[in-house]
């Protein structure tokens, strides 16, 4: 980015602080930032008949933000939740609407989206054909910072398996 860009996009992202268990983004409420993870560990949950399903855990240097929220403006059907002491960097949505003026961070921004759905897509395909035991393999090989630092219950419900059925399936890794 050229100086002018990057001052811009500087001065237009705000570190904030969530303590653990926190709640980041709430549903039923508009979600007016997306974040970058400096630290921490945040969960993405839904309410399914009164459970919480664990769609995604995030980890440092991730960005995080409800997307059909935050893009459309409308209320988030999901919940992120700080799972430790999490520093962020957030940006509104009124100041992306500024920054999207600045011709590089436009085009930057437009990058980094098409990649970020290429990768949910492709995930999404996969990770619906493995069994429970692959996606375990799966998040230790390409996510090992979810494996070491979120809730066994919330890998559990990630991979779509009870506690202790998580349990059985890592004692049969090691």
């Amino acid at each position: 980015m050229d100086n002018e860009t990057e001052l811009a996009v500087r001065s237009y992202f705000v570190e904030k602080r969530f303590k653990k268990n926190e709640f980041i983004i709430k549903e039923g409420l508009i979600c007016t930032n997306v974040y970058f993870i400096q630290s921490g560990v945040v969960r993405r949950f839904c309410l399914e008949d009164g459970m919480e399903v664990t769609k995604w855990i995030y980890t440092d240097h991730q960005f995080i933000t409800s997307l059909s929220s935050f893009f459309e403006q409308r209320p988030s059907f999901e919940i992120f939740q700080a799972c430790e002491d999490t520093i962020v960097y957030s940006l509104s949505y009124a100041d992306e609407q500024i920054l999207l003026e600045y011709p590089l961070f436009s085009k930057f921004h437009v990058k980094q989206l098409r990649m970020y759905l290429s990768k949910i897509n492709e995930f999404h395909h996969n990770f619906r054909l493995m069994s429970a035991h692959e996606k375990y393999i799966f998040l230790l090989k390409s996510f090992p910072e979810i494996i070491k630092r979120a809730k066994l219950k919330h890998i559990a419900s990630l991979i779509g398996v009870s506690p202790e059925t998580l349990s059985r399936i890592r004692t049969s890794i090691i």
